[in-house]
């Protein structure tokens, strides 16, 4: 690297592979190119670079090289030498098994239905692959209820003497004794694989025809059970079925970050029919893009694992195209065998299940966030930052909300180590101040708070300021004048454009503190200062509706539902409330002197 003028003007021209090394020889970065001089090269123009490539340059010791036949090669000894390396400045998908099957052991007698992963060596027909375990028994679970096919192991079932509970509960029909015939059985099992192959139309005409003959021969029973599974079949067929093209063979691809945390929802579509989907939650370097982590998700993921590659869909659906997504889709292509597309819907079906993806990577990102091990792993994060000497027991966040000074509301959400405290979370409407006012906003909500929990006599250990300086001495004072000292307040400022990763912290008497975006302290505060937005945001919502579908009457003091409803009973509408007289006011039921006086001043804009 000590003339890189002289290596990059040797490099070739021809598709392959390149790793970063540092002084020790570690593997940095692996990329693949088309064309690896223009791709390597890149790396040291002028033009600029964001922060992850200038950081991983500024490592750079070594470039090793390696040259492929075509640009497939190169996806596949991409994704092979980062599952072998692990690079710290590459997307890493952490979970690599095999997908899971559904398993029909045909050679016994009375086949079974069973999960299973790994090579397929077993004799028997398998089906898949699914996208998660849990789809597997979703299914399986399907099949017991409508088609009644054993699951158990053939050992169990050779050692039988007695029906098990599947049988007492209709998941089961009892072959192991004896109940069901063989050739009854095996027909059974031939309905479960024409519903595997997703050739439910085929199935039902099948059933249909079944149903007709019992019912011909006076083998009402058996008809019956026929017509409670078609009915069963054709409400799975309207649910599952989707027109995505492809020969309804497509993977679609939600994506979502919150807190530092990137989520990858798989929806999984075989034959026109949804077979599940599942959240992928990969680590991220810091700076990322968007097409760079969609680019990394796809070849690692379907090149890591044989049986992966047996599932490549025909077209893999996502909102952002990945980079080199044409050296994607060839290399895709020539693993597969068959053409694979890589697409972003504008409009459509397709558009709408993009939208399902990325809804559900949203709440899974959601639920990820909340759950205890990953909130407890960020507290202990937060308490080593804030050098607190034990886990925050209670976190308070204040956050503010208004429209141009509209209906200010805030907001007071409670965490502890192990996540929300929702029962704890409270709203304040904002009153006497300035609109838009957001320090005496805030200045008024701790007071409120403060005075009510010096009665209770519970405090939190840490309280979270959205806003900076201004904000956290504004707060400052107000525990000061209340004489309480043992709350620690960190104000929590918004970065550049406001963008998430960017925000600093802000302690009394201490310089700000500014935490990389992969800090597990800054996530756990970003989903704390997040959640109390989300609630103060929804509460000035509904104020701010609530006042806009207010009755001009119900904004006059004194003046409430009832008193409203008398009113406009009594004059026939607002326009007769409008046109009365002082004294036709007083006549109303209810309605005093005094208040007569205030509603005509009001409709009036005048003084009596």
């Amino acid at each position: 690297m000590q003339d890189i003028k002289r290596f990059l003007a040797n490099l070739t021209n021809h598709p392959g592979v390149y790793q970063m090394l540092d002084e020790k020889g570690e593997v940095l970065y692996v990329g693949k190119a088309k064309n690896l001089k223009k791709r390597v090269s890149s790396y040291f123009s002028n033009r600029s670079q964001d922060q992850k490539t200038l950081s991983m340059i500024a490592h750079v010791k070594n470039i090793d090289i390696t040259i492929t036949h075509n640009e497939g090669e190169a996806v596949l000894l991409e994704c092979n030498l980062i599952k072998k390396h692990r690079p710290r400045y590459n997307v890493l998908l952490r979970d690599d098994k095999s997908y899971p099957y559904i398993l029909i052991t045909n050679l016994h007698s009375y086949p079974r239905i069973d999960i299973y992963r790994g090579p397929r060596k077993k004799n028997g027909l398998y089906f898949g692959p699914y996208p998660s375990a849990h789809s597997v028994r979703e299914t399986i679970s399907l099949l017991q209820k409508i088609f009644r096919i054993r699951t158990c192991r053939d050992s169990y079932f050779e050692a039988r003497t007695r029906p098990c509970l599947l049988y007492q509960i209709d998941r089961c029909t009892g072959p192991c004794v004896g109940l069901i015939n063989k050739e009854a059985y095996a027909h059974q099992v031939n309905l479960a694989i024409l519903f595997l192959e997703g050739k439910s139309y085929e199935l039902i005409e099948a059933m249909q025809t079944k149903m007709e003959q019992a019912s011909f021969a006076l083998d009402f029973e058996l008809a019956a059970s026929f017509r409670d599974q078609i009915s069963r079949l054709r409400q799975i067929q309207d649910k599952q079925y989707v027109n995505v093209g492809g020969e309804g063979n497509a993977d679609i691809i939600g994506y979502a970050i919150k807190a530092g945390v990137i989520c990858l929802q798989l929806l999984s579509i075989r034959g026109g029919e949804v077979l599940g989907s599942r959240a992928y939650f990969p680590t991220v370097p810091l700076h990322s893009s968007e097409e760079e982590i969609l680019s990394a998700f796809i070849t690692q993921h379907y090149l890591n694992h044989p049986s992966h590659i047996e599932a490549i869909p025909r077209q893999v659906i996502l909102n952002t195209l990945p980079i080199d997504s044409n050296l994607i889709e060839q290399g895709l292509t020539q693993q597969s065998g068959h053409k694979v597309e890589i697409i972003k819907p504008v409009r459509g079906e397709k558009r709408k299940w993009l939208l399902m993806a990325t809804t559900s990577a949203q709440e899974s990102l959601v639920a990820q966030l909340v759950s205890k091990t990953n909130v407890a792993e960020r507290a202990k994060a937060l308490q080593e930052l804030l050098s607190l000497p034990h886990l925050p027991k209670r976190i308070e966040c204040f956050d503010i909300s208004h429209t141009m000074g509209e209906a200010t509301v805030a907001s007071c959400v409670v965490f502890d180590h192990a996540g929300p405290i929702k029962s704890d979370y409270r709203r304040f409407n904002i009153t006497a101040v300035t609109a838009g006012d957001d320090v005496a906003a805030m200045r008024q909500v701790l007071e409120r708070r403060f005075k009510r929990l010096q009665k209770e006599g519970k405090f939190p250990d840490l309280v979270l300021i959205d806003g900076g300086p201004t904000q956290l001495a504004a707060a400052q004072s107000v525990l000061n004048a209340l004489n309480i000292h043992q709350v620690l307040l960190v104000g929590v400022s918004k970065g550049p454009d406001r963008k998430a990763g960017f925000e600093s912290l802000h302690i009394a008497n201490q310089p700000p503190i500014h935490l990389p975006s992969d800090s597990l302290a800054l996530h756990f505060i970003q989903q704390i200062r997040d959640e109390a937005h989300r609630f103060a945001i929804t509460g000035h919502r509904q104020r701010r509706d609530k006042t806009r579908r207010q009755s001009t009457l119900e904004m006059i003091p004194g003046i409430g539902a009832k008193r409203r409803r008398d009113l406009l009973r009594y004059f026939g509408g607002i326009q007769g409330v409008a046109h009365a007289s002082l004294d036709e006011l007083s006549k109303v039921p209810g309605i005093s002197r005094s208040l007569a006086e205030r509603i005509f001043a009001a409709l009036h804009d005048a003084t009596v």
